[in-house]
């Protein structure tokens, strides 16, 4: 880690790591740095350096995922997910830690004690630093040996926090709300997300108080006295003590409209250049950029920044000089411009075609799926009851053009529309903003209904849309009930990648054991949802990421056989996008794979199917999908070889009764 003597401005080295440095935090008198050095995966530990002399101390061993330090008057505060408290899942036999986080405190000099210890006093002893509000302007004192075991627990509840910042006699951190993946916990589909509050702790009063209930993102001031908040776009300054400042009108909005920018494009996109350029060097997946002369490559390309005109010219710009890295996961996001797009066109959830008599019928209306928020059908919710065959007639009163109705419906995603059918009959909808999910549900219905006619009902069936939130949520929705079936056809084709593949793969890898038989209910298998037979897996061209990733640990572990075609092949991952100074986004491949008996050979060519079976054009016209009927015919042939696991008879049981007595002599 290389940076500048704030004393001296001698640019130095304090450490190397081996990946990020996040948090950096200075002493009040600017002799002492802390931040946060990564350990692995999840895995963070807080250092101490000393300026001067360049002495590193580590103040946390990397257990835990420690972050946010900051110094405030004789300690020094930080976060750490370090606490267990399981809380079981509401679907499935699992437990997990949703909050986890506290603040933590480090006295500094071994002679301060804690500030929730008991003292002589009769109360917690607080340093004549507190008393003066935290901030004093003179050396601290810190004492390194030990200062790893002198890490105490700040007396508040486990939580989701972040972003912890020291403030005049205490300190700060964002208080997150535990909150579903998917938004589907809120109480109507598309309402604003939750957001954290702000909290101080008071450590003089040992108290801690809410002092925004809602905010984006919010800065200290440097002598800690001020908070800086902003919410929703607006920005207000605020006293940091935690009193309400809109009542004696301590608040003050700042006015962004006043703000005038004025730049020149080139010189942004010559910048913007420069930056993508170290951006990617300094955290591309290895050092030497996997043997591309990439200085050659920023020069080579260098001269065309000044001859885009666009915004999007200069994103295809970028596409090009990053692709010559080779490497998938390398994404460019252009910086917006031009004017806004028009409302989206509200969608009805089903197919319409235009008749010879030149009337929109509906031809086919998409059922819903009760336990996806996102997948109603607004034709079809009770009162509307709208069936195939009838005409659509006038959208609020307006009648159908000959082009159809979609002109009729911009606007109206989400919003109640009342639609004119067949003598007249009126019928109130809400049209969706997006089918997608209905839609989905709907493909993934047929699919099963297919599988359990051509499995003769012995198979269960899953497909899994991608390798985060929805697809974890897909992949439980029906996992307890195809699961009890002989066998388990797992469809991966199209599945969009994430980083859940492993969390799938261990539930594909349970085996049935043992069985639970309790009276007047169906044997339970152990473990739980664990399939009871042969599995075979279905992949295509368009999985890729972790899509790649679960199909080789299902040929890896040997699951079953793959059947489909070659997966898309790009498995080196990303983090979140960088935004570059013009406004444009950019990913780093950052995390390669390496794959027991693959190497690395899964990166630019995906993993091969053991039967290759691809979907012809006619098959799609036809609706015939060959891929399926070939992964049921495997199934069948491996449960005809080796049967499922079946509960055992009950009259084999053990009798308890009190055995004959010998005949007494």
């Amino acid at each position: 880690m290389s940076l500048v003597d704030v004393a001296s401005g001698e640019v130095v080295e304090l450490a190397r790591a081996d990946g990020e440095i996040r948090d950096l935090a200075w002493s009040p008198d600017s002799a002492w740095l802390a931040w946060s050095h990564p350990d692995g995966p999840q895995l963070r530990r807080i250092r101490l350096a000393r300026v001067a002399d360049r002495t590193v101390t580590d103040v946390t061993d990397g257990r835990f995922t420690d972050v946010s330090p900051a110094f405030t008057g004789d300690y020094l505060a930080f976060l750490s997910r370090r606490g267990f408290d399981p809380v079981y899942d509401a679907h499935s036999f699992d437990m997990s830690f949703p909050f986890g986080y506290r603040p933590y405190l480090v006295p500094l000099s071994a002679t301060t004690p804690s500030p929730f210890a008991p003292s002589a006093e009769g109360r917690a002893a607080s340093s004549a630093r507190q008393d003066e509000g935290g901030e004093a302007e003179s050396a601290i004192t810190v004492d390194l040996e030990g200062i790893g075991g002198r890490v105490v627990q700040v007396p508040v509840p486990e939580g989701r926090y972040s972003d912890l910042r020291a403030v005049k006699g205490g300190f700060t951190w964002l208080r997150e709300p535990l909150a579903g993946e998917l938004g589907e916990d809120r109480d109507q589909v598309g309402g604003e997300p939750p957001r954290p509050a702000l909290d101080r702790y008071d450590l003089l009063k040992r108290t801690c108080d809410e002092v925004v209930d809602k905010l984006d993102w919010y800065r200290v001031s440097g002598d800690g006295t001020q908070l800086v908040v902003s919410d929703k776009g607006t920005l207000t300054v605020r006293p940091a003590d935690g009193k309400p400042g809109g009542k004696n009108g301590d608040d003050t909005t700042v006015d962004l409209s006043r703000i005038r920018i004025t730049a020149d494009p080139r010189a942004l996109r010559r910048h913007a250049y420069a930056q993508m350029g170290r951006r990617m060097r300094a955290d591309f997946w290895v050092e030497d950029m996997a043997g591309v002369d990439w200085d050659g490559v920023l020069e080579e390309y260098r001269p065309l920044v000044d001859r885009v005109a666009t915004a999007d010219d200069f994103a295809d710009l970028l596409w090009e000089v990053m692709g010559e890295l080779g490497s998938s996961h390398a994404y460019v996001y252009a910086a917006p411009w031009g004017h806004p797009a028009s409302e989206p066109v509200g969608l009805l959830g089903a197919d319409l075609s235009r008749g010879e008599d030149g009337r929109w019928r509906v031809d086919r209306v998409l059922p819903p799926e009760s336990s996806d928020v996102h997948a109603r059908s607004p034709l079809a919710v009770p009162g509307a009851g709208v069936r195939p065959g009838e005409a659509l007639l006038a959208v609020d009163g307006r009648p159908v053009p000959p082009q159809g109705p979609a002109r009729l419906l911009v606007g109206a995603a989400d919003k109640p529309v009342e639609l004119t059918l067949d003598g007249g009959r009126r019928a109130v909808v809400t049209p969706l903003r997006d089918d997608r999910r209905l839609r989905y549900q709907h493909w993934v219905a047929g699919c099963r209904s297919r599988v359990r006619e051509l499995g003769g009902g012995r198979l269960g069936y899953l497909h899994i849309p991608d390798m985060v939130a929805e697809g974890w949520a897909q992949f439980h929705r029906d996992m307890r009930r195809e699961m009890r079936f002989e066998g388990l056809v797992v469809d991966l084709r199209a599945n969009r990648g994430g980083h859940t593949s492993e969390l799938v793969v261990e539930k594909l890898l349970r085996r049935v054991i043992a069985w639970d038989l309790p009276r007047g209910m169906a044997p339970i298998t152990y473990p739980e949802d664990a399939p009871r037979g042969p599995l075979v897996a279905v992949t295509d061209q368009s999985a890729g990421s972790d899509g790649d990733i679960v199909t080789a640990a299902f040929k890896l572990h040997r699951l079953g056989p793959v059947v489909g075609t070659r997966t898309w092949g790009g498995v080196i991952g990303i983090e979140d996008p960088h935004r570059l100074v013009d406004g444009s986004h950019i990913t780093v491949p950052r995390f390669s794979f390496w794959f027991e008996g693959l190497g690395w050979g899964v990166e630019n060519h995906g993993v091969d199917p053991d039967v290759e079976v691809d979907i012809a054009p006619e098959d799609w016209a036809a609706g015939r999908d060959p891929q399926i009927e070939e992964a049921v015919r495997l199934a069948l042939a491996a449960l005809d070889e080796r049967p499922a696991a079946a509960p055992p008879d009950r009259a084999t049981r053990p009798s308890r009764g009190r055995p004959a007595l010998p005949p007494r002599p």
